[in-house]
């Protein structure tokens, strides 16, 4: 069977990087296409082997006229955690090829660790990993803020619209991803850069929670990899869970965020970015200046570099995949993570 694979993002930290990557993965043979919104963009992908194709993702006849066009038969969604309405249409797509075709087809929908955090109402008395029932736990859950609710929504919408058309899903969940991107768009990390960006408005590091709340960690690299290996499961037609089975989490471990902030801490002082080396507890004038730094309203402030996630990842060494960096690397390297944010944000 010929697969012709679709990456959205790709102009993202995590989508370039994917890009890259599956030029060396040594997949059997694909059709790779990348869906852009620029001319700039369209050149860029071309470097990867990518087809570019410009449509409105969210426009579901341009979804279904693309993929039905080029018979795109996996989508690797990269570009839209919260809102469903991009995912829906693609998975409409996929369901109306197969009914063409009768060849299987798959959706993979990225989110992100935060939908299984306290930030959610996700489980916080002990861990719980991603081969366990989570659209189960998803439909249990009740986000302490319900602007958040969506993020939940979007998951749930994926795996049971694309089980009830058909279509084989996999719901994929970066943490705190670090490391050097190697797309052509951002290069740098979200969350590492979050906890940079308040720090800088500050003048100093705060924590926002109390305790030493964890929650897992991957190099891009790795993060990479379990995606490719998703892929190069679906192309090879080896068997792997999907659907309410195909939750996976790219990490090899947690570590706290107290330690994540010590160690940013340590590296802006170094710079002359803030005013000492310290971890210090956010009070509430201290939450407004970081809210500046992050643009957002000071009650996201937490969201955004804190609180517990217990989910571990199991899923991903079931199916093949084998991370290389362990979750202490990131607290050796943040030295290098800061000044990777300084060069690309100043």
């Amino acid at each position: 069977m010929s697969y012709n694979v679709l990456i959205t993002g790709g102009s993202g930290y995590l989508g370039g990087t994917l890009l890259n990557r599956l030029q060396s993965a040594g997949l059997p043979a694909l059709k790779l296409y990348a869906l852009v919104r620029k001319d700039s963009q369209a050149e860029a992908v071309k470097q990867y082997g990518a087809e570019p194709l410009t449509f409105d993702a969210y426009e579901e006849s341009a979804v279904r006229e693309a993929v039905l066009k080029h018979e795109i038969n996996v989508v690797f969604s990269l570009h839209d955690a919260f809102k469903a309405d991009s995912a829906v249409a693609f998975i409409k797509a996929l369901a109306e090829l197969k009914n063409n075709t009768g060849r299987n087809v798959h959706f993979l929908h990225t989110t992100g660790a935060k939908a299984f955090s306290s930030h959610m109402g996700a489980p916080i008395d002990k861990p719980f990993a991603d081969n366990d029932n989570l659209h189960g736990i998803h439909k249990a859950q009740h986000p302490p803020i319900p602007f958040l609710q969506p993020l939940l929504d979007t998951n749930i919408t994926v795996t049971e619209l694309s089980e009830s058309l058909g279509v084989q899903s996999y719901v994929f969940a970066p943490c705190i991803v670090y490391g050097k991107g190697e797309g052509f768009g951002n290069k740098i990390s979200i969350q590492t850069v979050a906890v940079a960006d308040a720090a800088k408005a500050a003048k100093k590091v705060y924590r926002v929670d109390q305790g030493r709340p964890t929650w897992p960690v991957c190099h891009i690299l790795d993060n990479t990899a379990l995606y490719i290996q998703l892929l190069r499961n679906i192309v090879s037609g080896r068997q792997q869970g999907y659907g309410k089975n195909g939750y996976y989490l790219a990490s090899p471990g947690s570590v706290a965020w107290e330690d994540i902030y010590s160690g940013i801490a340590k590296a802006m002082y170094k710079r002359g970015a803030i005013h000492d080396d310290t971890v210090h507890q956010a009070d509430g004038a201290a939450l407004e200046e970081m809210a500046q730094g992050l643009g957002c309203d000071k009650a996201m402030v937490a969201f955004q570099l804190g609180g517990a996630c217990l989910l571990t990842a199991k899923h991903g060494v079931e199916i093949g995949w084998k991370p290389e960096y362990g979750p202490e690397h990131i607290l050796s390297s943040l030295d290098e993570e800061v000044d990777l944010i300084f060069q690309h944000k100043g």
